[in-house]
């Protein structure tokens, strides 16, 4: 039978992603991590591998965490409830006050330098995110957006508007000011019955 592990996985996971949201990838380091979990570096490596390991599983979970706030958006009826559903709700985990401001993510992939896999991984977890708006938008050609509307273009608005809200929140911008900034942005959403009135 193998040696009991010190820790219990959840709790380090939660306090790991407590670190990473707040300091970032690269500003979280292995001392400050084994010592928010209280194990031993030869323990952190048999639990995790390495920093980058734990950090895999921190922005996992997160994601998974994340998705049901597209996912309750995707459910929407016309794709501008889609993105008044999503960009609102960002806005909220954005601003929780039980995390450090921001985007777990974001905050951890601006300060990686090019090339790096971590920053690949990151943005391609944002790409398959966009992607699935784009399908949805896609979808309501005709029932909600002009016809003729480039549902990828849209999707990567979407995303823009959305990363643009975690830089804001980042730099301490307030939920009320994020949703603010979400109500001047969907007026300019294209509609259907507006531009066939």
């Amino acid at each position: 039978m193998g040696r009991p592990r010190e820790f219990e996985l959840d709790d380090a996971i939660e306090k790991a992603t407590d670190l990473f949201w707040r300091n970032g990838y690269e500003g979280t380091s292995l001392s400050d991590l084994t010592t928010a979990i209280g194990i031993s570096p030869p323990s952190f490596y048999f639990a995790f591998g390495n920093k980058e390991g734990l950090f895999r599983k921190v922005i996992e979970r997160y994601f998974a965490e994340q998705s049901k706030l597209a996912e309750a958006a995707l459910r929407k009826p016309t794709p501008r409830a889609v993105a008044t559903h999503f960009l609102n709700g960002y806005a909220v985990v954005l601003t929780d006050p039980r995390h450090a401001p921001g985007c777990l993510a974001m905050n951890s992939s601006l300060p990686c330098a090019a090339g790096d896999p971590l920053r690949a991984w990151l943005a391609e977890l944002r790409e398959q995110t966009r992607m699935r708006f784009r399908d949805r938008f896609a979808e309501a050609r005709g029932g909600g957006l002009p016809a003729g509307m480039d549902a990828d273009a849209l999707a990567r608005l979407v995303m823009v508007t959305a990363w643009g809200l975690a830089v804001e929140a980042q730099s301490g911008a307030t939920r009320k000011e994020l949703r603010r900034t979400v109500a001047l942005a969907l007026p300019a959403w294209p509609d259907a019955e507006r531009s066939s009135g």
